[in-house]
């Protein structure tokens, strides 16, 4: 089957596209920038520009399932090129989608897109979502960006959202890492003597990955599913990292409350040095730590992520040693 994915190479694209060509598809990878690598079997480069209607048309011609990857993450309170990617880049892709006659369009959202602090604690399809003006950036532009892609279903696009929580594992080749990433990295150096308190949702990229594809083949129309692994506190994350790289963890956890009450006299020198990580957003996550229920996905999936303890393990390893592996059986099935 041919299929295109936009954000190709980008750190769920290289995964989703593993998986892609270990079932047998022929991708049409799509990027602003072709990376300069070795060509890979039934995978065609095309640089494409999700804020191009054109652009868009040509590089999705003939692809029966798109994959909507393509976002701007960044945890600043206002970005104008990232609400424009992930509002406006929405709708032109799933436009693109419906003009060349694709039969399905997968749109990887995010958790986001719901509001993690009027949420009561837990997050399920029907939690409220991030219209609050005050919210930040990339939690409003994800909601506004379903909005769009929603209109364009009303015209007759068949498409499917998918939410994921925090995104870590292999494999990453991103300049720099995840932030998830970097921070396990170092703790599996033993560089992290303590670490910020409360927790968050996790699941490992492959999972995804999987997810997406599940989505492609066994999601109804217009819904959304929230893709999550499992709740665990940044402390306990760390000292596993620290413990699979044979390491020392964090000694002790620093209240996140604390740290956002000096957010003011931090954040300012956070912008000097051009880093959006000591902000408002950064926290807040933490602070509400939200119980993500991914039931539905498992209900009418089939989905099921593997344990964060595996993820972990994985990419410790992974950083010891980045040649990528084949993907598992289960994952291919």
């Amino acid at each position: 089957m041919k299929v295109a994915v936009t954000g190709a190479a980008g750190y769920l694209g290289t995964n989703l596209l593993r998986l892609l060509v270990a079932r047998g598809h022929e991708v049409t990878a799509i990027d602003r920038a072709v990376p300069q690598t070795v060509a890979e079997p039934n995978v065609t480069w095309v640089s494409g520009n999700v804020l191009d209607p054109a652009s868009m048309r040509a590089a999705l011609d003939g692809a029966e399932v798109v994959y909507h990857l393509v976002a701007l993450i960044t945890l600043a309170e206002k970005h104008d090129l990232a609400w424009k990617v992930n509002t406006e880049g929405v709708r032109v892709v799933a436009e693109a989608a419906l003009e060349v006659g694709a039969r399905r369009m997968v749109h990887a959202s995010s958790i986001h897109a719901f509001n993690q602090y009027t949420c009561g604690g837990n997050i399920d399809e029907n939690a409220p979502r991030s219209t609050d003006s005050a919210l930040p950036v990339y939690d409003r532009s994800k909601w506004a960006g379903e909005i769009e892609l929603r209109k364009v279903i009303d015209q007759g696009l068949d498409a499917v959202l998918c939410n994921p929580t925090g995104v870590f594992g292999p494999l990453d080749y991103s300049r720099p890492l995840s932030r998830i990433n970097r921070t396990l990295k170092d703790a599996a150096q033993g560089r992290i003597p303590a670490m910020i308190g409360g927790g968050f949702d996790l699941v490992d990229v492959r999972d995804v990955a999987q997810g997406l594809i599940l989505a492609a083949e066994r999601g109804r129309t217009g819904e959304n599913y929230l893709l999550g692994g499992e709740m665990i506190s940044m402390l306990d994350l760390c000292r596993l990292a620290a413990n699979h790289g044979g390491k020392r963890g964090p000694r002790f956890s620093i209240s996140p409350k604390l740290v956002a009450g000096v957010i003011p006299v931090l954040a300012p020198i956070g912008k000097l040095l051009k880093s959006d990580i000591v902000s408002k957003a950064a926290l807040g996550a933490l602070i509400s730590a939200p119980v993500v229920d991914h039931g539905k996905a498992g209900r009418e999936l089939g989905y099921q992520p593997r344990s964060t303890d595996e993820t972990v393990r994985d990419l410790v390893a992974f950083f010891a040693d980045p040649t990528p592996a084949t993907p598992d059986a289960r994952q291919i099935a």
